[in-house]
């Protein structure tokens, strides 16, 4: 029995041979290398996961999505007097019916046509036959183009689609600069009163008796 046991203990306590430790150390690298093949994805160059995160570029949404919010408003629009008159009876049916929902109020598409009063800061009221005589249009041509309403008129354009609220309000601003680029550098913004336009824009109703449109269509008569 004691003999046993010393060869027993003499086996445990024998080292492994270089050829055993290269054995050993050659099938951990193949469990590694094994290991990580498994767990790689492979990502196609294209794919926003490869070209890291995407950066908001203003001036490239501006030029984009113009054209689309322009035309939308466009087909949306309905004239001035219908809007004054559908608010005045009923608000919230009108909002329902005409209007785009957003977090600053409802946003309605307009047409008008009207003579241009005197103006402050880019801003001009415009005299409409029809309206409410306390009633006030009032449309902004710039050099400062404030306000939601061309990115909000749709309801296609929304936040979820942006990394976060500083690129969501930078598109608001983008349109609003690409407004005076494909629509206000054609118009002397500075000599409209006393003239008799046609405007198609966009306003968030604020005050149902004082509306601040901004255009996407003036036609100067």
């Amino acid at each position: 029995m004691s003999g046993a046991a010393g060869t027993s203990s003499k086996t445990a306590g024998k080292k492994l041979s270089p050829g055993a430790k290269r054995g050993v150390w050659i099938g951990v690298i193949v469990l590694v290398v094994l290991g990580i093949v498994l767990g790689t994805k492979a990502v196609p160059s294209d794919d926003p996961l490869a070209q890291g995160a995407v950066v908001f570029d203003p001036a490239t949404f501006g030029a984009d999505k113009f054209p689309t919010v322009q035309e939308g408003i466009l087909e949306r629009a309905t004239p001035a007097v219908t809007l004054a008159e559908a608010i005045a009876a009923d608000p919230d049916a009108a909002a329902e019916e005409y209007a785009i929902a957003s977090s600053g109020g409802p946003v309605y598409s307009v047409t008008f046509t009207g003579v241009v009063g005197e103006g402050q800061s880019g801003i001009y009221e415009v005299a409409v036959e029809g309206m409410p005589s306390d009633h006030l249009i009032r449309m902004q041509t710039g050099p400062a183009i404030n306000g939601t309403e061309l990115r909000d008129a749709s309801g296609d354009i929304v936040f979820g689609e942006f990394k976060n609220q500083i690129d969501f309000q930078n598109a608001a601003a983008a349109l609003n600069e690409q407004l005076k680029v494909d629509v206000l550098a054609d118009i002397d913004t500075a000599a409209l009163a006393g003239e008799t336009v046609t405007v198609t824009g966009a306003f968030t109703l604020v005050n149902p008796a004082g509306w601040l449109v901004t255009p996407i269509e003036i036609d100067v008569q």
